[in-house]
């Protein structure tokens, strides 16, 4: 049997008969207690008692006693203690030791410990083992160390070890030469001053060379290994377009008796201690993780732990510079987070919008829930005005007459700097994902004055977050009123077959797929001529280079015949959301 106590619990004995007066608080043993007399686990309570100076590891009489009492219930203990000497846990048996969740109030970053050591005896002189270097690393300890108990019951070799700060060589932790415990002469608030100094160090050093954050990419998928490999490489593109400097990968193929951690509990420490190797701030999932898995997951590790979708809306809150854009990443955001606020120091400082009165009784978690909910009402509200705001415009054009082509594709396919080449415009393009949120409409017109209006939106992507979808409808609301789609691909991507299939999907899922849709295979250039024909041959689609006008003729000469069956406009008058200077002539003769 294997019991954890409360401070302001009663005493887990063995004996039934064994009675604790209720007025007295008794402090928690933890571990293996079965079978042990009640004067043994009187002892064992009586440790708490003991206090340890700041600049010792273990006092000689404590050290004495915790050995004698090894020997005689022929069982570990361990200690662990606070650097004011205070013991903070009193553990019993082999294999026991501190969990994530019992040193909550102890929390650390990642390049800081914890402030707390654990010292466990051994009837044995044995090292230290890959669990306890496992614990030392995971939990951030200051020091782990074994005591050794000779035959008297009197204690003999002490091995520590330390944990180290990232280095080049990958090495976790360091291992003192074991010493007999009367021996020992460590100092330890100056030697664990100094090892904070180091580690300080390191991550200020850290943060000067990369100034980002760095993170472990873990993919757990009952897919192939190759499947996966693809879609960590994605993952790669969306965390270095998020400013994350990624350090290593892992995929672990997972069947359905991992759903608690996403991955086995021995793969998640591996990755922990793969994070510490290489000094990794973040670990982010290519798979996103359910509320209760990314508590489970946050018991194992003090790292911050992220999924896909989180990671997405991350770089949609930087991309987003239109108050429309902001207001709908924002409403992402908050649908997100809601189901997985927990109450543990969330903080809304940041969100606005008026706050209600705080209930009598009313919880803090009760409360944060109540401000999200209220802050999502109100973006609504506002999306809705937005989306009229848009019927207007499109009532307008509607009025014109003008035909409507509409950029669509996946993410950094290309899509800007096509509308920039056609419409001689200056839209930010640069080659990462999701640098287009806003849409934005030029007009274009063709050689034979025939004008239409041209429009980027945000890129599609595979597994588009739910969240965004229903927060950007009245942005994808404006492909609805598209005569043609122009579904832009790029040509050089790995996975071509998957990106055409995720875009067809989400325009599926948005009723649009009965709009006629003309496919663009951009980036040719990077091909061969035989394998860009053969692609294009393939999907029966045209094929570009978009920041080379020359290769747009074919495309502008295929769009220009599908015009006849568009209604000609009535008349030339301006729209008053389409400057003159926006017009751009696009001649192929």
């Amino acid at each position: 049997m294997r019991c954890r106590h409360r401070r302001a619990a009663k005493r887990c004995v063995a004996d039934p008969n064994v009675r604790v007066p209720r007025s007295i608080t008794i402090p928690a043993i933890h571990g293996h207690v079965t079978g042990l007399k009640a004067s043994h686990l009187a002892a064992l309570e009586r440790l708490y008692r003991r206090r340890v100076p700041s600049s010792a590891v273990l006092t000689t009489e404590l050290a004495r006693t915790t050995s004698q009492l090894t020997r005689e219930i022929r069982r570990p203990i361990g200690l662990l203690i606070t650097r004011r000497g205070v013991i903070e846990q009193v553990l019993v048996g082999t294999g026991c030791a501190p969990t994530f969740e019992s040193l909550a109030k102890f929390r650390v970053g990642s390049h800081s410990l914890r402030g707390l050591r654990l010292i466990r005896t051994h009837l044995h002189d044995d090292p230290l083992s890959q669990d306890d270097l496992t614990h030392l690393a995971l939990l951030r300890l200051d020091l782990i160390g074994v005591l050794g108990v000779d035959e008297q019951g009197e204690p003999s070799l002490l091995h520590l070890a330390h944990l180290l700060p990232p280095n080049q060589q990958g090495e976790v932790c360091r291992i003192l030469k074991p010493v007999p415990f009367h021996d020992l002469d460590l100092h330890l608030d100056t030697f664990l001053h100094a090892l904070e100094s180091d580690l300080q160090r390191s991550d200020t050093k850290h943060d000067v060379a990369a100034g980002t954050e760095s993170a472990i990419l873990v993919s757990a998928a009952p897919k192939s290994h190759a499947e996966q490999e693809e879609h960590l490489e994605e993952l790669n593109e969306l965390a270095e377009s998020a400013g994350v400097r990624v350090l290593d990968r892992i995929a672990q193929r997972t069947h359905e008796g991992y759903e608690r951690y996403l991955l086995g509990k021995g793969k998640l420490k591996e990755v922990v201690m793969r994070a510490l190797q290489k000094g990794a701030d973040l670990v982010i999932f290519d798979q996103d993780l359910a509320p209760a898995q990314a508590r489970a997951i946050s018991e194992v590790t003090d790292l911050k732990v992220i999924d896909r979708t989180q990671l997405i809306l991350d770089i949609f809150a930087g991309r987003a510079h239109t108050r429309e854009g902001k207001v709908q990443v924002e409403l992402a955001q908050l649908r997100y987070l809601l189901p997985r606020l927990s109450g543990h120091g969330t903080s809304l400082s940041r969100l606005g919008g008026g706050i209600g009165s705080r209930g009598p009784g009313e919880t803090k978690l009760e409360t944060d829930r109540r401000r999200i909910r209220d802050r999502i009402a109100h973006l609504e509200r506002e999306i809705d005005d937005v989306a009229r705001h848009q019927d207007q415009r499109r009532s307008r054009r509607v009025r014109q007459g003008l035909p409507i082509l509409s950029i669509v594709g996946y993410t950094n396919a290309g899509k800007s700097t096509l509308l920039n080449t056609l419409t001689h415009s200056q839209i930010p393009a640069q080659d990462r994902l999701f640098e287009t949120l806003d849409t934005t409409s030029r007009r274009l017109r063709f050689p034979h004055d025939r004008e239409v209006i041209v429009t980027d939106t945000v890129g599609f992507i595979r597994d588009l977050p739910k969240d965004l979808v229903g927060a950007f409808r009245t942005t994808l609301d404006e492909l609805r009123d598209a005569d043609i789609l122009l579904h832009v691909v790029d040509a050089s991507a790995p996975n071509v077959d998957q990106q055409i299939t995720a875009v067809e999907t989400v325009l599926q899922s948005l009723n649009l797929d009965t709009i006629p849709r003309v496919m663009v295979l951009n980036k040719c250039d990077r091909l061969s001529a035989h394998e860009a024909g053969v692609l294009c041959q393939r999907y029966h689609a045209i094929g570009i280079s978009a920041p080379n006008r020359e290769t747009l003729r074919p495309l502008i000469a295929h769009l220009e015949t599908l015009l006849p069956a568009i209604p000609t406009p009535p008349g030339q008058e301006e729209d008053p959301d389409q400057p003159p200077q926006n017009l751009a002539l696009a001649s192929h003769s």
